[in-house]
């Protein structure tokens, strides 16, 4: 992952609103949840749901899918993981192991 795509990701997911919609929609699982029980669950507004989905779908962590007349959330969980798996891979490559001689 490109360190400019993991911020736009981090910076979607620094929204309050947005962050609060990606866990419910990782709490509802594989099914997803239909764009009405959302705003029914998170009490706000159609237009600002709207506008925070848009700004998930756009840095693909959301997926949205059309089942007949119902528009169904998605939480993208392997583009999640790609994102923490971004943030650690490099966990501790600057510390000196424990166990290494040092060339003195």
């Amino acid at each position: 992952m490109k360190i400019e795509d993991a911020a736009r990701k981090l910076e979607a997911l620094g929204n309050p609103t947005r962050l609060r919609i990606y866990r419910v929609l990782v709490r509802a699982g594989q099914a997803g949840m239909p764009v009405g029980r959302l705003q029914d669950k998170l009490k706000i507004p159609a237009s600002t749901l709207s506008h925070h989905i848009k700004t998930l779908v756009s840095v693909d962590l959301i997926s949205q899918l059309r089942e007949s007349t119902t528009l169904v959330c998605h939480a993208r969980y392997a583009n999640m993981q790609g994102l923490v798996d971004f943030l650690v891979e490099e966990c501790c490559v600057d510390e000196k192991c424990a166990g290494s001689k040092s060339a003195a």
